[in-house]
Order: structure tokens, then sequence, then C-alpha cells
């Protein structure tokens, strides 16, 4: 019998890589990444050059065109597969990533008329200029107990749907008013792919607000932020929400010749990048958190009922794994915070001798921070160098070190930084599991855990549990083709369930990384330092961040 296969294809920010995955047990076949042409817009927009306001970040829909032209052909040719032997495709992105579209599914920016309106184009995830739509939105469901909000951790973020489509109704009406839908690129990605539109039940829970019991707010909260928005859901935000792993429609004959498979396979429908990884690393029953470490960490858990969690990012109905709720948390800089301190904060004469010993900066670095014992750098640090996601939900909070000294070494402060994102992880774990969602394993994704031992080892320590690593380096990728095996079901050779797939397919190493009992106990007393510090800082007894960026703001007009 020949092997089945699915491909994955998995929506960075820089780029889309595909990967062709072997169905019988998950090994990677082959994987192309196409870097996006046009990249992150977010200082002009490339038809017209007119520059864009401060935290815009948009992107060109032909991008994610682009990855089906060069990537999924690409895998096609180096595995020398047979295109009969693929049954199903998958996908996950970033989110949320959100454009306005036509009566025919065209984004606003293809369009002559609208492709020099700013906002005709894709908005990113870390499109942040809704921030002012946010803070009312915010304000609103506050002042009228909306029961969506304490689901969301008490607050919707800019980066979300909603801020983000009434930030294009108050400052582009036209653009509004032009568009026939908003939609989760994700989930416009699928409708290219197989001519049907739906949305899927994990961006539209997460970022949209929809819940599988109560739907979406009422109209008469939109009426409330915007008497324009007030029958929002039900025109621009139609269109069916359905369950991951569910088929969304067969692959059209125009994007068999595109990307070179055959036409009418099974294409599941859009998933988000760090959700796909959950399944990926074998993660299919509550108890345990997955951390898909990057720049930024998600950090996921299923549980069986619905519980309020202080600033959880979202809490979801089959929005990782159908049958659970998914639970969300998130650190908004992790990777970015060390890559901070290599490219802007070490002196000369690191990268002199990092590159004298034939190493990067960063290897360099970590051999040296990880000859010291735990509390030997004398140093602490709160890691907010880009504001808190969790648990305080607050983009205004900035960065501190504490205990400098003339001695000390810029690797001392670079395993400072290490250990200060273990504690923001420390601090959403002790959240979920005092709230009664149990965290009794973790498992780490992504490229920092693979890269970084000294990091996993401080995360073992500090949250005092073992830490299993995904053998995969491209887990939401396995994870997006393992529901394109779902979408395609058992009588074509793929599953029927993505607990079945996850049974053959997900994989983690054999070495894991255990708490050592020593440093666990110094990391417990470093922790409630770390926490005196967190909640003088983040819940208000002193704002000094708060007034330096407001004086920033002042002096910078």
């Amino acid at each position: 019998m020949s092997h089945k296969y699915a491909i994955g294809v998995d929506y960075g920010t820089q780029s889309g890589r595909a990967v062709l995955v072997d169905l019988y047990n998950g090994f990677e076949v082959a994987d192309h990444v196409t870097p996006y042409p046009h990249g992150v817009i977010d200082e002009k927009l490339p038809t017209s050059g007119q520059a864009l306001e401060h935290d815009w970040a948009l992107q060109h829909p032909d991008d994610y065109l682009e990855v089906l032209r060069r990537s999924v052909p690409e895998v096609l040719k180096q595995s020398g597969i047979d295109p009969s032997d693929v049954i199903g495709l998958g996908i996950d992105f970033t989110a949320c990533t959100m454009l306005p579209v036509d009566e025919n599914g065209v984004p606003l920016c293809f369009k002559p008329e609208w492709a020099d309106n700013p906002h005709g184009w894709v908005k990113l995830w870390k499109h942040h200029a809704a921030q002012d739509e946010a803070d009312r939105l915010n304000a609103i469901a506050a002042e009228r107990r909306e029961k969506f909000l304490p689901r969301y951790g008490g607050k919707i973020s800019s980066e979300w749907m909603i801020a983000k489509v009434w930030q294009i109704a108050n400052e582009a009406p036209d653009v509004y008013d032009a568009t026939d839908l908003f939609t989760e690129a994700t989930d416009w990605v699928i409708s290219q792919l197989t001519g049907n539109f739906v949305r899927n039940s994990c961006t539209a829970g997460y970022k949209s607000i929809w819940h599988k019991q109560d739907g979406y707010p009422s109209k008469q909260f939109f009426k409330a932020l915007d008497p324009r928005l007030e029958n929002l859901t039900e025109t621009k935000l139609r269109g069916d929400i359905v369950a991951l792993g569910t088929k969304a429609g067969e692959l059209t004959e125009a994007m068999a010749k595109l990307t070179g498979l055959n036409a009418g396979i099974a294409i599941a429908v859009g998933n988000v990048d760090a959700h796909a990884a959950v399944p990926a690393v074998g993660v299919v029953t509550p108890g345990k958190l997955v951390m898909a470490m990057g720049t930024s960490i998600c950090h996921m858990l299923l549980g069986t009922e619905e519980v309020e969690v202080e600033g959880m990012c979202g809490v979801v109905e089959d929005g990782i794994i159908p049958g659970y709720l998914g639970y969300e948390a998130g650190q908004s800089a992790v990777g970015d915070i060390f890559e901070w301190f290599v490219e802007e904060a070490v002196p000369a004469y690191v990268k002199e001798s990092a590159e004298k010993a034939g190493v990067g900066v960063h290897q360099w670095l970590t051999e040296r921070a990880a000859a010291y014992k735990p509390g030997e750098t004398g140093l602490l640090a709160l890691d907010w160098w880009n504001g808190n996601r969790s648990v305080l939900v607050d983009t205004n909070l900035t960065g501190v070190i504490v205990g400098y000294s003339l001695l000390t070494k810029p690797e001392e402060v670079y395993r400072t930084l290490l250990e200060s994102t273990a504690f923001g992880t420390r601090k959403i774990i002790d959240a979920f599991h005092s709230n009664g969602v149990p965290v009794d394993e973790v498992y780490a994704c992504g490229g920092l855990p693979q890269r970084n031992h000294l990091l996993m080892q401080i995360y073992a320590d500090v949250t005092n549990r073992e830490i299993k690593i995904a053998d995969s380096k491209q887990t939401p990728a396995i994870g997006a083709a393992m529901f394109g095996a779902v979408a395609a079901g058992s009588a074509k050779g793929g599953y029927d369930s993505v607990v079945d797939a996850a049974k053959a397919m997900a994989r983690v190493r054999e070495d894991t990384f255990k708490p050592i009992p020593e440093n666990v106990a110094i990391y417990e007393r470093l922790y409630r330092e770390y926490s005196e510090l967190h909640d003088y800082f983040g819940r208000g007894a002193n704002d000094v961040m708060k007034r330096l960026k407001a004086l920033k703001d002042e002096a910078s007009h």
C-alpha cells in the first residue's frame, strides 16, 4: 500500500512555508519557504509610496498566494512523490490578520480605486493602530457588564477583529461601506483554494468575540459602540463558523494548476499558527500546557469546563481541539527581548569575542550565562519589553532590571532576561492552576526550545515541571497537515479525528528537561521578588512606566 501524504502551509509574519508530511508517521518529507515579496508593510504603501502612521502593519494578500505558487510545487518536486498520493491540505496563520474583500472575495487593495488607501490592505496581527477603538470597546463592554469580557481576561485586544473593523469605519468610512466581508487571512486563503467561504471556530472565537453557545455579542452592544456596527455580525462578519478539521471544500481546478496538486483533494478550514502546534506535539487532552516559543510565547491548554482566569487571551469551545475548551494566554516578547539585547545592548568586545570563537553572539552569551548558578547574578528583571499580554493585559508596561552594579557583565544580564521570561510563564501557569485549570505537564515547540538548552532548563526549574520538546522544527505546519488529513477522512487514507491523527503523527524528543531541586528552591525565592515587582509596577501602585511613556510622547511631538 502506498503512503498517503498531506501538506501543511504555515503562514508566518515574514514568510510562508509548505511542509509535505507522511500520514503514517508524521515525518516531514520535504519543506520549502517563500519569503513574502512585500514583507511587512509598516512604512509606506507599495503602490503610492504613501507614508503609514505609527503602529501600522500591513501585508499584501498576493504574497500568500505566492507561497502556494512557489512552495507547494517545490515540495512535490523535492519529494518526487506522485501528487495523487497527497490527499489533503491544511493551513495555519498568524492572527488576527484580517482584510476587507468585495462580493467576489477580491481584496479591496487589488482594485485600482482602493489600492492607494491603506485601509483596503491586509491588517497584520501586529497592527496596533486600533488601540483607541479597543480602549473604547473595553470601556463600553465593562460599563454594560458584557458577559463575554471575562472570557478574554477582561480586555479585548487592539490586534483583534472588531477593533480593526471599527478603525476602518472611523478612518475610512468609504472602505467600510465598500467591504462585503471582513475576513481573517486564513479563511480568505482557504476560500481561494476551494471557492467556498467559511469561518473557522478558532479565529472566530479567539479574535472575533464569537462563542459556540452564545454567538457574537448582541446587536445592542455593537450599536452602543457605533450605530454603523449594529448589524455587523449579520452583514460584514457573516458566514458559517465550523470546527477545526472540518472540510472547507475541495481544491479547485484553477488552484490545482497553480500548485501542481490534484483537483478535488480535501482542504481543511483555516487555523491559527500556535494552535495548530498543539496536536502536533501529541496534546489532545487537558492538563498539558503547550508553549509555542519564538519572538513571543503563546500558551495553550485544554479544559473541560469554562472558568474565568485573569488575563487569559481567550477560552473557546472547539478552539484548539474539537470537544474541549481551548484556553490561551501569552507573553508579548520573549525571543524579541534576547534579540534586542544582542542587537542594541552588548558591548563591542562581546561581538568581537564571539566572532573570534566562530560562534554567534547568542551562543557566546549563553555559554557564559550557563556558568552562573540561580541567584548568582544578583539581578532580577520584569519581562515587559513589549508590554504585558498575560496576566495584566497592558501594552503600556515597560521593562525593568534591578540589581545592576559596576561589576555587572553582559552574560549576567542575558541570563537575567532569560529568567525573566520564565517568571512570566510561571505567572501564567499559576493563574490557570489556581483557577481550576490544571497544568501538570509542559510541552514546548518553536525555534527557541530546540536551540537554547539553558533557557529550557531555567523554565523547568522556575515552573518546577518537566518540559517535553517537540521533535519537529515545523510544528504548526505538521498540525495543519494533520487537520488536512482529518478533512480527507480515513476512507481516503487520512484520519477521522485529530486525536487519531495525533496518535500516529505527533512526535516529541526523548530527552526532556527536568527540574533540578536546588535550583527550584532558589528560583522560588527569586519568583517571590519578581511577583512583588510585578504587582508594584503592574497593578497601579506605581505607574511610573506610563508617566514616562506620556513624557516621551510629549517630547517627541
